[in-house]
């Protein structure tokens, strides 16, 4: 069984992610600029003298499918990686992925990672 993790996340923190997903052996991630908000509703910010809001904040949304063995250290090793202790660290979700198909070979499941 493979699982797809899905993590959105504070745009500085993508290398120490991709750093931690190296070490735990995942060959490959889809990486997403994206824009959002959660509980904070955007921020306020003073540009020139002028205040005004931003309502979508920029984040960087992470995509690994891998087998559901090692799901669980990778949402560690994700959440480790991304952790600031401020508001607007992110959400780390999974998904169950029932098939997986690599293109170029035709190779299916745990053989296509």
């Amino acid at each position: 069984m493979l699982e797809l993790i899905t993590a959105v996340v504070k745009p500085h923190k993508l290398d120490d992610i991709r750093i931690a997903l190296l070490a735990n052996g995942v060959e490959g991630m889809t990486v997403t600029e994206v824009r959002g908000f959660g509980r904070q509703r955007g921020r306020t910010e003073v540009f020139r003298g002028s205040e005004y809001t931003v309502d979508f904040i920029p984040k960087i949304k992470v995509e690994v499918i891998v087998a559901a063995e090692v799901a669980d250290r990778i949402v560690q090793a994700i959440t480790d990686a991304a952790h600031t202790g401020k508001i607007g660290d992110g959400k780390v979700w999974r998904i169950d992925v029932n098939n997986l198909l690599r293109v170029r070979t035709g190779e299916q499941g745990n053989d296509a990672l």
